[in-house]
């Protein structure tokens, strides 16, 4: 038997057409696709409800514990109740109105964001535009160094300093301040990161501060004093 008659087909490689793999890798791009947006659409309502639960937990540790509180969106320089027509509820502006039992106003919850050190700090804070002071400061998200700028939220008493300071605030060494209600010490060797959680609060307020007070000043006006109206509070 020669050599060339010993040889098995086996060894042979045998010539895949080219239309076969394009199929194949076609079939595997669009199995992989349907894969991918399934599991986004079937993880995406979850992730928004965790995060739905995560704000309005942050929201009543900012306001203090309201009562209830109403969404308000921003829109042509002005605060309204309901968004306008063909606007994206999830990326519009908003900011939230707390109220006691009593349905009276006690404050905004405002989130704001803004690179710091490492990456963006997202925070939320409470604000009482009457009085221009903030309530409380709660860090949302946050990557900061370990050990370090990660204090803006693991440091008690750099958090615990802006709950009643007044705004716009004023950022100073530890030590260095007058005693001012307007300060709040920043963190040695953070100096970075707790200067920009002040920033953030005070362009915040700078920007929306005549929303605020226009839109609380406006619901006051609606309300009559106790006994006027036909005894419903409410004037017409």
């Amino acid at each position: 038997m020669s050599a060339d008659a010993s040889r098995s087909p086996a060894g042979e490689r045998a010539d895949v057409p080219s239309w076969r793999l394009i199929t194949t890798l076609a079939v595997a791009g669009a199995l992989a696709g349907l894969l991918i947006v399934g599991v986004f659409q079937w993880a995406q309502p979850q992730i928004l409800e965790h995060r739905a639960l995560v704000l309005s937990d942050a929201i009543q540790s900012v306001l203090g514990g309201p009562d209830h509180y109403r969404t308000l969106f921003v829109s042509d320089g002005r605060l309204v109740a309901e968004p306008p027509a063909g606007v994206d509820t999830i990326q519009a502006e908003k900011v939230y109105l707390g109220y006691d039992e009593q349905d009276r106003p006690l404050g905004y919850a405002i989130v704001g964001a803004q690179p710091g050190f490492q990456d963006v700090i997202q925070l939320i804070f409470g604000y009482d535009a009457g009085a221009d002071r903030v309530l409380g400061m709660q860090i949302l998200e946050s990557k900061e160094t370990p050990g370090l700028g990660d204090k803006i939220f693991k440091d008690e008493a750099f958090v615990a300093a802006f709950v009643g300071v007044a705004a716009p605030i004023r950022g100073v060494k530890e030590g260095a301040g007058h005693g001012g209600d307007d300060e709040v010490d920043m963190i040695t060797g953070a100096t970075i990161s707790s200067r920009t959680v002040i920033d953030i609060i005070n362009r915040r307020v700078e920007g929306l501060g005549a929303m605020l007070k226009d839109y609380v000043a406006a619901e006051a006006g609606s309300v009559a004093p106790a006994g006027q109206a036909g005894g419903a509070g409410v004037s017409p």
